[in-house]
Parts: structure tokens; sequence; C-alpha cells
């Protein structure tokens, strides 16, 4: 009997010494694991923190597309607006012209009148000489047949007189007259010539700055794609980490599992075991599986909380997901992964029962402000961006944060460094106690 007892106690130590040393064996490899996990972690932080930079890099791109557009508005109207004045200038210098054209008609036409009566005159001086005035004023004034007659052909011979004078008179002043007026419109037909090439010349400077935009523009938007593809590899050498850091976690899951199978199994031989010993023997083996038991349960992860439940909620939109300015508030947008940084920590909130409001000027008091070097998990998480506390976040812990980000969605990435630790205002919001 004591020969059978010593037996019996060696397979029952056989027993233990299995139970105990399945989990050393396991340990190791995921140890193994979760080292390349957290190496993982950390190329996938490094990566977000580049997103991040090319992230603010896009935004100044975009923002110097933004201005560089509103300069070329006003290069382009400037244009338009000086092309109407160049054609009114050329209207108004055809408009001269075509009057100078006519005051020179009308000039030639007075200088061969006045040409043709000089001509008259002329004849008519020199039928007076050839025939002596005298005689001829003599002819008219005797030939009248009475002394009425005789003044009126005295007055007549006046009048004819006076008729050539006025008519030279007037048109050498008519003449006069218009060649004043040619000369002031030659003026202003100068004045327009000036003023066009003064135009000419500004449109010239005009389209040299047009080309000069147009150029800067090209430049701009091969930075914007440049950084863009950029940004893509990024996210695509992302996915694939994250990919791999599933399948790590996977298989830490399984070994896991694994282990508390076989801790079961061997806590079940072992139990099988002490039924066939002696009453101390079996209380002994029970007392010991109790041992094991607590053990294994006291490396047992612990039930996540409330805030981890707000912390983790987002996990499933990472690398599916997309920024939308107001998005997150319709069951369409968050069953499509459609949010913005106040849509997102509001829903992500609500996964607990709590609404902290669906804009970032909400959220910042939505509970008690604290210290950031108090910060802790589930914490809010305040950025000044386009304005101040324009962006928010949750805390994750290890310097980190989860919030939705305009170029990559819902996503993790860094406070300590890149674009998001230069924006970081140092609010931060603790909703949960």
């Amino acid at each position: 009997m004591k020969k059978k007892l010593v037996v019996l106690n060696t397979v029952i130590v056989l027993g233990f010494g299995s139970v105990i040393n399945v989990p050393a064996a396991l340990a190791e490899t995921t140890n193994d694991l979760q080292n390349q996990q957290t190496q993982i972690q950390e190329e996938r932080s490094e990566i977000k923190s580049n997103l991040s930079e090319a992230e603010a890099k896009i935004a100044e791109v975009l923002d110097e597309l933004d201005q560089l557009a509103e300069q070329i508005e006003r290069v382009n109207e400037a244009i338009e607006d000086n092309k109407k004045i160049i054609a009114e200038t050329e209207e108004n210098i055809d408009d001269a012209n075509a009057e100078i054209e006519q005051l020179q008609e009308e000039i030639a036409q007075l200088e061969k009148e006045i040409e043709e009566r000089t001509e008259l005159l002329k004849d008519r001086a020199v039928t007076y000489q050839k025939n002596g005035t005298s005689v001829r004023y003599l002819e008219v004034i005797l030939g009248s047949q009475d002394f009425g007659d005789f003044v009126d052909r005295v007055l007549a011979i006046n009048k004819i007189a006076e008729a050539d004078a006025d008519f030279l008179q007037m048109h050498e002043e008519s003449k006069q007259e218009l060649e004043v007026k040619q000369a002031t419109v030659e003026e202003k037909l100068e004045e327009l010539n000036d003023m066009k090439a003064e135009l000419d010349d500004m449109q010239h400077h005009l389209l040299n700055q047009q080309e000069q935009n147009d150029e800067l523009k090209k430049q701009l938007k091969a930075k914007e794609k440049e950084t863009k593809t950029l940004m893509a590899e990024l996210v695509e050498k992302d996915e694939e980490l994250a990919s791999q850091e599933a399948d790590i976690k996977r298989k830490i899951d399984e070994e896991r599992q694994r282990q508390a199978e076989e801790r079961r199994a061997a806590e079940n031989a072992s139990s099988a075991s002490s039924q066939t010993t002696t009453a101390s023997t079996s209380n002994s083996s029970s007392g010991s599986s109790q041992t094991l038991s607590s053990r294994s349960s006291n490396s047992a992860p612990a039930a996540s909380g409330d805030i981890q439940t707000v912390i983790s909620a987002g996990n499933k939109y990472i690398g599916n997901s997309v920024y939308v300015f107001g998005g997150g508030r319709s069951d369409y947008d968050i069953q499509n992964g459609r949010f913005d940084c106040s849509g997102f920590v509001r829903w992500a909130f609500l996964q607990i029962g709590v609404n902290v409001g669906g804009s970032t000027d909400a959220q910042k008091f939505a509970g008690r402000q604290v210290s950031s070097s108090e910060m802790r998990p589930g914490d809010l998480v305040f950025f000044n961006t386009y304005k101040t506390d324009g962006h928010v976040g949750i805390y994750i812990g290890g310097g980190q944060f989860i919030g939705s980000q305009s170029s990559t969605g819902v996503a993790i990435a860094s406070l300590n460094s890149g674009y998001w630790a230069s924006v970081f205002n140092g609010r931060v919001v603790r909703v949960v106690e």
C-alpha cells in the first residue's frame, strides 16, 4: 500500500510539472509575437507621424493654391478690364481719325471755294483795270433812267464790292476755325495714342504675370500630387503593417487559447488522477489545482471599462474611413465610416451613453479641464488648426491619440512629434472620471 501511494504521488507531481511547464514554453512564443507587435506599432506610429506632416504640407499647398487662385482671379479681371479700356481707346482713336479726315475734307473744300472766288475777283479786277474803274462806274451811273435808278445802281456796285470782301472774310474765318478744330483733334489723337501705348505696356505686364501665375500653379499642383502620392504610399504601408499586426494579434490569441486549453486538459488530468488517491492526497491535489487555477485567473487580461470601450470603438474604422465635414451625425455616415473630428468623438462616447456634443466648441466644455501633465486615456485633446480648438481627438496613452483626420480619416497619431505636436494647444478635458 505504501509503495502504491508513492507511485500515485509521483504521478501527481509529474502532472503538476507538466501544467507548470506548458505556459513557460508557450510564453516564449507569445513574447516573441508581442515583441513583433510592438515593433509594428512603433513603425505604424512613425508612419502616422509622417502622414501628419504630409497632411500639414498638403494643407499649406492648398492654402497657397487658394491665395494664388485669388491672385489669378484678380489678374484675369484686370486683364479683361484693360482689354475693354484698350478697345474703347482704339474706338476713340478711330473716331478722332475719322473726324480729322472729315475736317481735312471740309478745309480742302473751303480752300477750293476761296481759290475759285479769288480767281473770280482777280478776273473782275483785271476787267476794272482794263476798262478803268471810273469808266465802268460812269457807264453804270449814266445808264440809269432816272434818279431812283441812279441811286439803285450806285448802291448795287457798292454792295457787290462789299459782298466780295465779306465772302472772302467769311471763308478765311471758316478756314481758321477748321484749322483750330483740326489742331485740337490732332492733339486729342496724340493723347489717345499715348494712352494706348501705356495700356499696351500694362497689358504686356499683366500677361507676363498671368504666365508666372500659371507656372506657379503648375508647380504647386505638382507638389500637391507628389505629397499625395507619398501619403498614398504611407497609407498603403500602414495598411500592410495593420494587416501584419492583426495577424500577429490573431496568433497571440490562438496561443493564449491553446495555453488555456492545455491548462484545462492538465487540470482535468490531475483531477482524474486525484480521484484514485487517499483523501489527504486528493485534498492536496485539489488544493494544488485551486492554486493553479488562481494563477491562471490572475494572468488573464482585465475586462475593459467604459473608457476602454470609447478608445477601442473606433479601431474598426482605422484604414476604413474618410474625413467628411459634418460627418458622423447620421446612420449612413456611421455605417460608411464618414466622420469629421468632433463627429467621431461624439460617436465614440455615445458607445457608453455619454453625449459630449457635436462640435469642438461644445466638447471643450464636456468635462473637467485638466493639465496636460495629468493626461490619461479617454481624455479629449485639442489642437489649433484652422482656428483655436479647431481639431479634437481622444488620448489613448503612450503619447498618442485617435481621431478623424482630414487626410486619413480615423487614425492614430502622435502627440509628441510631427504636425500634431506643433499644433497641440495643451487643452485636455476629462469627460469620465
